[in-house]
């Protein structure tokens, strides 16, 4: 007869402050709107008989830029655009042939729109008084990144750590560049690091990874249009658009949404005072 044994269970919570936060790069700290990605998007597809529309190279971005192109092939509407002009389904040498060529097409592009998104500098010196660190992971490629980070550099944005697709086994939604970043920055633990991105994927990168998340509607992909077109609309109009972002970036999960980085520090401050109450993401 097996004696009955009590049983007990442990935990422990965090109730220290925010010590890093992940940004994400275009439409978070660099190009307005994230604009850079969308015309070379549309172009691999247009030499292969595929007029895309911003709509549907939008849906996917913030994955990594190989899983964006697979993921535009299944979309029902493209798939039949590509088996009337070609005559067969897309495969995936076709995702790799237009990844090759992908890439050189967006690395001039993203060079082209990697201008700071105003608040960017002023929220890093926010975070680096404060004593938390700053790091940054994107669906961009080393390739592509080693082209926008001296541009960036030269602007005065130095993130601590950069983490690339090629850095993890998979990119977003799946948590690894956050965990490489955490083990860059030598941070812990995750619920002591906050992920700020512009895309649905960027928030569940983030929930994945045990963080807290806060999405940014009005310099990013959501929004999809830059500084200059967002200044130009009237005010009714921008804030019907802005509310179907917040929407959608809440819908997704995300513990905080605002408007750009600049927004961003009041929502580190309100996750720092609910980590002291021991609450966790």
């Amino acid at each position: 007869m097996t004696e009955d044994r009590p049983r007990f269970t442990y935990s422990r919570v965090y109730t220290g402050p925010v010590r890093a936060v992940v940004f994400d790069w275009a439409g978070t700290t660099v190009d307005y709107g994230s604009l850079a990605p969308v015309a070379a998007f549309a172009e691999v597809f247009r030499r292969r008989g595929v007029e895309l529309s911003a709509g549907q190279i939008r849906g996917p971005m913030g994955t990594a830029k190989r899983d964006h192109i697979l993921s535009l092939t299944r979309l029902e509407a493209v798939r039949e655009a590509w088996i009337s002009a070609n005559g067969s389904s897309p495969s995936e040498d076709d995702v790799d042939e237009m990844f090759g060529e992908f890439e050189p097409l967006l690395v001039e592009s993203a060079a082209a729109h990697a201008g700071l998104i105003p608040g960017t500098l002023e929220t890093v010196a926010w975070c680096r008084e404060r004593d938390i660190r700053v790091g940054s992971s994107s669906g961009y490629g080393r390739g592509i990144l080693g082209e926008i980070l001296p541009i960036a550099r030269d602007q005065g944005y130095k993130p601590d750590t950069l983490v690339c697709p090629e850095d993890v086994p998979a990119g977003r939604p799946y948590p690894w560049a956050m965990y490489r970043a955490a083990m860059d920055l030598d941070v812990y633990p995750m619920a002591a690091i906050v992920k700020v991105g512009d895309t649905v994927a960027d928030v569940e990168e983030g929930l994945n990874a045990g963080s807290w998340t806060v999405g940014l509607a009005r310099s990013g992909n959501e929004l999809g249009l830059g500084e200059d077109e967002v200044e130009a609309l009237d005010g009714e109009t921008l804030a019907a658009k802005l509310e179907a972002v917040y929407d959608r970036l809440r819908g997704a999960g995300a513990h905080y949404v605002v408007d750009t980085i600049a927004d961003v520090p009041g929502a580190l401050e309100d996750i720092s005072a609910r980590l002291r109450t021991g609450e966790c993401p």
